[in-house]
């Protein structure tokens, strides 16, 4: 019998597993590592190496022949991953010297090397101060940077002798604060030398953030977990920067505005040691020179700035890569430092840059949008301009050695392809399996005036002319996008499908990829613009399709799409008949501070902005215009979303007399990783909206 889908994407862990990624390659392009598990059911990743010449591979570090314990992970490596959503065990990251010759890694709180040019070279424990961690080589590989116990330590490896080099009671160094990891992509907090005798250091004093507290009822016996959280309008951490001598111990502060710029948004230490900062509101964004405290670039926005990932970096003659708006497009700036301010883009309008994959050599590879729907790899160099993938898909990739890593996913196949720009012989094989699901097959339209990027799905069982029960399935929020042309994100929307539903997955005002004025539509209002859109796509789905059933309309979404979905049922009943509300935030001033103030601005300058997001005040206006079936999801160790958005809307909910259910998932996070959670998750939801519309399913049972 065939494994049911439901059950297969939780076991695979949404199919990422068995595909490569983490790629690092040698200066002379002729090795690349990464990271990897054995098959696509595997969760534990290993490390690997691919020789260029004749594409063999070969097994580097296996963390079950290691025998380290992955489940003894610290608590700070388990808050580390919830934050960068890794959900895989093993060697999920390492990082390498920059000859190429040694990898590092974490099991289980202790730090291993291994040789890399050496066929025969086995893992290595390094004997350092557990638990360990966030460990990095340093570029020449002669030491290991790492954390322990909020200190940051180098291992000297020519020596044996392992130092504290920061530490301070009641504050960390080298960990980056919830609010870099969660909001602005900093997973880090220390950056080396290119000499390695020197080391940035981030001091993060949380003492001035509120305190709350995560508790598991199902464990009545079991400590509440203690957890620093800046939700919006309250004080962030303290964050400041010192540069340490690994030779002397001795910590040099680096001077910046704190006051004026308090979120350091990352560095880069090549030729000149580089930070970016933001002001409190995100309207002013600035690149310092970290020694001098030159100011070398100040972009400034109306509404906010944006963090890009990977900006800055810098090319081998000291020329910065950044990114600036203007012709409504982010666009690429190269130059030298003297010239960044008032640099003019290399890039054409209409290119929408997304972020920076990295440099090599003298050109630098980044990814970007010529249409909102797809995501392609360029490179900018000597020779100008060129595009790297030119087939309609999602792509990214990693540079170095002369050569461009390309991953690409397409409408063609769920899976991921991994191969070499301009050399199509060499491809990293993925062992990832292959979806127990008829191939998705969105059909795409633009929506409305506005053209909103929309696809729908149907089953793949369906007679044309049959009307069937319409799912919604938006994120809908800022950032993220989900109608791509990519056959693996549609995974999930099609699966509902299978149960007998029309899905519409819809990217409304707010997603990257179509420009400055479209992201900044929904400034100061996370309601009203982004759920118009929906009910625009939705509008135009029913239009293009008569199959679909708007007297039958539901919809599901998670995190912001969670939020979403209650909205949709609380303010627009007449046109959404139920709603599964996973993780929802349903108060904003509940959520923290980078993410929200940057949309919402500060709770106690803009309540009115607050006041129109919130759910809260709904339900009783709700009752009067009509309930509908409602069904909240939440983890109840969520750190993230905290439980206390669905417990608070449930609650405001029942004063008012408006049925609902909820469903509390003790010990799970904003993730949900737990197989068994997973799965059964999937069926529950679909369960539910095939009862509250009326959903006639052509396959045996809901987990099929």
């Amino acid at each position: 019998m065939t494994e049911s889908f439901p059950r297969q994407r939780a076991r695979t862990r949404n199919f990422t597993l068995g595909v490569p990624r983490a790629f690092q390659i040698s200066p002379d392009g002729s090795r690349i590592s990464f990271v990897r598990t054995k098959d696509g059911a595997d969760p534990v990743h290993c490390l690997w190496q691919v020789d260029t010449a004749t594409g063999e591979e070969r097994l580097i570090a296996d963390p079950r022949q290691i025998g380290a314990d992955e489940e003894n992970l610290p608590p700070q490596e388990r808050a580390r991953r919830e934050r960068v959503r890794e959900t895989g065990a093993g060697i999920v990251s390492f990082t390498t010297d920059s000859a190429h010759t040694l990898a590092a890694f974490v099991l289980s709180g202790q730090v291993y090397t291994v040789g890399l040019g050496d066929d025969r070279a086995e893992p290595r424990l390094i004997a350092t101060e557990t638990p360990a961690l966030d460990a990095r080589l340093d570029p020449t590989g002669k030491r290991i940077g790492y954390v322990h116990q909020a200190t940051f330590r180098v291992n000297d490896r020519e020596s044996g002798t392992d130092r504290q080099i920061a530490a301070e009671d009641g504050v960390t160094f080298g960990l980056a604060e919830f609010v870099a990891a969660e909001e602005m992509g900093r997973a880090r907090g220390y950056w080396w030398s290119p000499d390695g005798t020197r080391v940035l250091l981030a001091r993060v004093d949380e003492r001035p953030v509120n305190s709350w507290h995560i508790a598991d009822p199902a464990h009545p016996d079991r400590e509440p977990v203690r957890w620093k959280y800046p939700s919006a309008g309250t004080a962030n951490a303290d964050v400041s920067l010192y540069i340490a001598d690994v030779a002397s111990g001795a910590l040099t502060p680096v001077a910046w505005d704190t006051a004026a710029f308090p979120y350091l948004v990352g560095a880069s230490w090549g030729k000149d040691l580089l930070i970016v900062t933001q002001t409190r509101d995100q309207r002013t964004i600035r690149v310092t020179r970290a020694l001098t405290g030159e100011v070398l670039a100040e972009d400034t926005d109306e509404h906010w700035t944006d963090v890009i990932d990977g900006a800055p970096a810098q090319l081998p003659d000291g020329h910065i890569v950044w990114t600036r708006v203007s012709e409504d497009t982010r666009r690429l700036v190269v130059a030298a430092p003297a010239e960044l301010a008032t640099a003019a883009p290399v890039t054409p309008a209409g290119l929408h840059v997304r972020r920076i994959l990295g440099t090599d050599g003298d050109a630098v590879v980044f990814a970007a949008s010529p249409e909102p729907t797809e995501l392609g790899v360029w490179r900018y160099g000597p020779d100008g301009l060129t595009e790297v993938t030119t087939e309609p898909g999602v792509h990214t990739a990693s540079a170095g050695g002369g050569m461009t890593i390309v991953v690409s996913r397409t409408l063609a196949d769920a899976s991921a392809l991994v191969r070499v720009a301009g050399n199509e012989s060499l491809a990293i094989a993925s062992v990832a399996e292959t979806p127990n699901l008829p191939r998705p097959a969105p059909r795409f339209l633009d929506a409305g005036p506005d053209g909103i990027r929309t696809a729908v799905l149907f089953p793949s069982w369906h007679e044309p002319g049959t009307k069937l029960p319409v799912l919604m399935s938006p994120y809908g929020g800022p950032g993220a996008q989900r109608v791509l042309k990519a056959s693996a994100v549609f995974l999930q929307p099609q699966w509902f499908a299978e149960q007998g539903f029309a899905v519409i997955v819809a990217d409304g005002r707010g997603t990257h990829g179509r420009g400055w004025a479209w992201e900044h539509a929904i400034a100061g209002d996370f309601a009203t613009r982004v759920l118009e859109d929906q009910v625009t796509a939705l509008h135009a789905a029913a239009s293009a399709f008569t199959e679909l059933d708007t007297s039958r309309v539901g919809i599901l979404g998670w995190s912001f799409g969670g939020y979403l979905s209650a909205l949709a049922v609380l303010r627009r009943p007449d046109v959404f008949h139920a709603a599964v509300a996973g993780a929802p935030v349903t108060d904003w001033t509940l959520y923290d501070t980078h993410y929200t103030e940057r949309y919402l601005g500060d709770p106690a300058a803009n309540p009115d902005a607050y006041a129109r997001s919130s759910l809260l005040a709904d339900p009783e206006r709700s009752v009067a215009a009509g309930t509908r079936p409602l069904l909240f999801v939440h983890g109840l160790a969520d750190d993230n979303v905290l439980v206390a958005h669905t417990l608070r809307l449930s609650s405001a909910l029942l004063a008012a007399g408006y049925p609902h259910a909820v469903v509390p998932l003790s010990g799970v996070t904003h993730m949900t990783p737990q197989p068994t959670v997973a799965e059964n998750l999937l069926v529950l939801q679909a369960d539910f909206l095939s009862s509250a519309l009326g959903a006639v399913s052509n396959v045996t049972s809901a987990s099929s």
